[in-house]
């Protein structure tokens, strides 16, 4: 059993910052003094908004499948493919019918993700 307070679990569901993104998608959230990570996971056929930030986001699809929408593309994305969204570029996501999970990566730490609350902002 992990003790210290810098280890964590991918499936360890009490760990984290929690916030719904919106209908069908909700995160658990880690944060560092430089990075922050965020772990999503993505219903069946659910769609988060297109949105922005300041912040570069990595995503790693740790299961299912979906579309990744950046930047007015869409790209096709199953389990271990990863991306890079710089920051202010417009993104989304859309997962296949079995739904996905999805580690974000973010640098520096989104402020709005510090604290448990709605939506990919404030």
């Amino acid at each position: 059993m992990k003790t210290n307070a810098e280890f964590y679990n991918l499936n360890d569901l009490s760990q984290g910052i929690t916030r719904e993104l919106s209908q069908g998608l909700t995160t658990r959230i880690f944060t560092g003094d430089q990075a922050m990570l965020s772990i999503v996971t993505v219903a069946p056929n659910a769609t988060g908004s297109i949105h922005s930030h300041p912040e570069e986001q990595w995503g790693v699809l740790l299961d299912g499948e979906g579309i990744r929408m950046q930047g007015g593309r869409e790209f096709a994305v199953q389990t271990g493919d990863f991306w890079r969204t710089p920051g202010n570029v417009c993104h989304g996501f859309k997962a296949g019918a079995k739904g996905a999970r999805i580690l974000d990566i973010f640098s520096p730490p989104k402020e709005a993700y510090k604290k448990t609350g709605k939506g990919f902002s404030s």
